[in-house]
């Protein structure tokens, strides 16, 4: 019997074991607060994000990237110290909009993969600045060229990362 798809969304739709859909978030969770404490440099990764996209390009639905965004980033926010909610609403944009662009563009590609961790990485930094600045009204030093780093080493690091990840998918 022939499987028909009626569209890319059911054709390339991933699932994830309850297991992982917990525990890969809250490694990156426990790595990104405990890491940058002993390494500085890893202050400059946010794996949230990345698994973030990851999943939300993954599941291809857009409330299940809105959601796993706001679930990751209020643990973030939770874990990190910063008030409650920035991440959060941070990652539920990213999630949302990463999951709709997963629905109808190829995201199996490594340069695809670049781009969109690298353009998300930069929309999070800007949102983050916005969110702060004018929602919370505190003076946050504006870096682009910091930030495009930050972004394009977001980007380097997803590539092998989202590989990784990619073996835990399972085909419906």
């Amino acid at each position: 019997m022939a499987i028909v798809y009626n569209s890319r969304l059911d054709a390339e739709e991933h699932g994830f074991h309850p297991l992982v859909s917990v525990l890969v978030p809250l490694l990156a969770l426990l790595l990104q607060v405990y890491l940058p404490k002993y390494f500085h440099g890893f202050a400059t990764f946010d794996l949230p994000l990345i698994v973030t996209i990851f999943f939300a390009v993954g599941r291809r639905h857009p409330i299940s990237g809105t959601l796993t965004g706001a679930i990751i980033g209020l643990l973030q926010d939770a874990l990190s110290g910063l008030p409650i909610g920035i991440n959060g609403v941070t990652k539920s944009i990213v999630g949302f909009l990463a999951a709709s662009i997963g629905v109808r563009i190829d995201v199996e590609n490594s340069g695809t993969r670049f781009l969109l961790n690298f353009g998300f990485a930069l929309l999070a930094s800007i949102i983050y600045i916005l969110i702060t600045r004018v929602l919370l009204g505190t003076e946050v030093p504006i870096a682009w060229t910091r930030e495009l780093l930050r972004a394009v080493a977001n980007g380097l690091l997803a590539v092998p990362l989202f590989l990784l990840m990619d073996m835990t998918k399972r085909r419906p």
